[in-house]
């Protein structure tokens, strides 16, 4: 476990210090959603539609659950259940794991890995408004921008093109 914690201390610092807002800006701040009596059928259909593997459940403006093409895999599938039959409500992951939008990307990645979440609400902490969904491939991708950013800022430096 050692190794796991030293590893995401250098994810950390490569990360930078961009937020999780900075990502749901870059990426767009849709939030796909389902309603808890909904079937799990309806849901898997909606995740297809918009090429997703999480939908958030809403009750009303309250973020209630996330499901997952995992939580399908494990929950309905592996046990036998039918999609058509089976509400979301019954295979959702609750409680859920969120994060705020100033939240720095090593910080979220830190959290789901720890979590063992892939998706990630970002929920205001004042106003309790979701602002958005992020990934573990969303956060994925920032930190290897951030460090494609670093390596050409070293290569101009050592370059000599590098601005004082």
């Amino acid at each position: 476990m050692r190794l796991a914690s030293e590893h995401m201390e250098v994810v950390t610092t490569i990360a930078g210090s961009e937020t999780l807002s900075a990502v749901l800006d870059r990426k767009g701040r849709s939030v796909f959603f389902v309603e808890p009596g909904s079937t799990v059928f309806e849901a898997i259909e909606r995740m297809a539609e918009r090429h997703v593997g999480a939908l958030l459940v809403m009750d009303g403006d309250a973020l209630v659950g996330v499901i997952s093409e995992r939580d399908y895999a494990r929950k309905v599938i592996l046990q036998g259940k039918m999609s058509r039959e089976t509400r979301v409500d019954a295979i959702m992951s609750r409680p859920v794991i969120s994060a705020a939008p100033g939240m720095s990307v090593g910080d979220g990645l830190r959290l789901m890995t720890e979590k063992r979440v892939r998706h990630l609400p970002i929920v205001n902490p004042d106003s309790g408004a979701v602002e958005g969904i992020v990934s573990i491939g969303d956060l994925v991708r920032s930190v290897m921008s951030a460090q494609a950013q670093r390596l050409q800022q070293l290569t101009s430096y050592i370059a000599g093109s590098y601005p004082a």
